[in-house]
């Protein structure tokens, strides 16, 4: 399901990019030799009435457009008019642009139904405030609630990190407006050169805090088979009530002991049918990321329901969705924007480059949170192409604008010679870029 998802967004994402191609090819008066959905030889194709082929051709990563080009072959007298390199340099480049602006458009007509439809969030609360964290030397609490960062409201989690993530890098301060006891307040956030270390950053826990947490007792609800809990004999229903003579007062504190306790046997007190009994838990290991080493179980507790009162929901007529639409894409752009260029400064980890792996893990999640979920992350992605395919890199269309505007000064095409040489070079960095993503991609299998 995660190959199948991760197919579906790069395959619309890149035809809805092309699309922008082709259909400012055709504004122009640009012949259309071939519009293909997917690459190799096409499964089926036809033709319209003015010439253009339309296929779907069986590798699923994208599509292209193919136009009439001088360069690319000898083009009949008769359709010199109709050519690519025929064009205007204004025209050429209203081409080229058209693509990754297809791609924003997508993105503000995702975010315009997502904000219509409506979107739901939990409440911005603080749970627990890490001990020395910027969160708590700025004097921020357990139970404060966030409702704004730097002016710009938050009525969700996603809202709070949403406005944080700009801040990734940076030594600066950070506003933030709380509701404690009723009272509204605003207490300053000091960080310095925030996060840049950090590949995957985390903005709420880089803070020093975490979401508040739904009540969960200690009782089991699910054993996974031939696992560490199934050997140590325990029984969905099972109410934890001790570890090693230590009471617990929650699931989360059963956690915690296990975790600490890779491979170290555990004597747990449950009650099962009203008898108190105790059980010997030796728990399995498991590596993290970074190297450290923590113990799993393989049971979950039983099924809570969320708080209502925890849930927040928007909802937005068309007008509105639409403005916060715009909002939200160009924020996005900005955002990607800032975070090329901090990577390009030092002021942020080249290691948060991903490459197709994570695209397609991060599409599977996504998907499997619901659709609002896997909508924001086409919007997202949406963005990260169009704003990638500007940059001003031979190879890329931004390469292409920047070409076509050099023609326009000078008066006429750079040699030949120099367009290739700028060819690879684009060539030889959009490879450099690949091959860190990929290097970062195995890194986190």
């Amino acid at each position: 399901m995660t190959l199948l998802y991760f197919l579906v967004a790069i395959s619309v994402l890149v035809v809805v990019h092309e699309y922008g191609h082709f259909w400012a090819a055709r504004r122009c008066g640009v012949h259309v030799i071939r519009f293909s959905v997917g690459f190799g030889n096409p499964l089926f194709s036809f033709k319209d009435k003015l010439g253009t082929e339309y296929s779907v051709a069986p590798i699923p990563l994208g599509g292209y457009v193919k136009m009439l080009d001088e360069r690319e072959g000898d083009v009949p007298e008769a359709l010199l008019d109709q050519s690519f390199t025929r064009k205007s340099v204004t025209q050429r480049n209203f081409i080229a642009a058209a693509g990754p602006f297809a791609n924003f458009i997508f993105a503000v007509v995702a975010y315009w139904f997502l904000f219509m439809v409506g979107t739901q969030g939990q409440a911005p609360v603080l749970g627990e405030v890490s001990d020395a964290s910027p969160a708590q030397v700025a004097g921020l609490q357990s139970g404060d609630e966030i409702v704004a960062v730097d002016g710009e409201t938050t009525s969700t989690w996603k809202d709070v990190s949403w406005q944080l993530l700009p801040y990734i890098g940076e030594t600066t301060s950070i506003a933030l407006d709380i509701h404690r006891d009723g009272a509204r307040q605003q207490v300053e956030v000091k960080v310095e050169r925030w996060l840049s270390e950090m590949e995957g950053p985390d903005p709420l826990r880089g803070l020093g805090f975490t979401p508040r947490r739904i009540p969960v007792p200690a009782r089991v609800g699910e054993v996974v088979p031939e696992s560490a809990a199934q050997a140590a004999g325990f029984l969905a229903g099972d109410k934890v009530v001790a570890v090693n003579g230590e009471s617990l007062p929650d699931w989360y504190a059963l956690v915690e002991h296990i975790k600490a306790s890779a491979s170290a046997p555990m004597l747990i007190s449950i009650e099962r049918s009203g008898a108190r009994q105790e059980l010997i838990l030796t728990p399995s290991t498991r590596k993290l990321d970074d190297g450290s080493v923590i113990g799993f179980a393989g049971m979950a507790p039983q099924a809570v329901e969320f708080p209502r009162e925890w849930i927040r929901t928007s909802h937005a007529g068309p007008g509105a969705a639409f403005l916060r639409a715009l909002s939200q894409t160009g924020d996005l752009i900005f955002l990607t924007l800032d975070s090329l260029w901090k990577m390009i400064a030092g002021d942020l980890s080249v290691k948060n480059l991903s490459g197709p792996i994570t695209i397609a893990k991060v599409a599977g999640n996504s998907a499997s949170n619901g659709l609002e979920a896997f909508v924001q992350f086409l919007a997202l992605l949406s963005v990260s192409l169009g704003v990638l395919n500007l940059l001003p890199v031979p190879m890329l269309d931004g390469g292409h604008i920047l070409l076509n505007t050099i023609e326009s000064v000078l008066g006429k095409p750079l040699p030949e010679s120099i367009q290739i040489m700028t060819l690879k070079l684009g060539m030889a960095v959009l490879l450099s870029l690949m091959l860190v993503a990929f290097y970062n991609d195995i890194s986190r299998l």
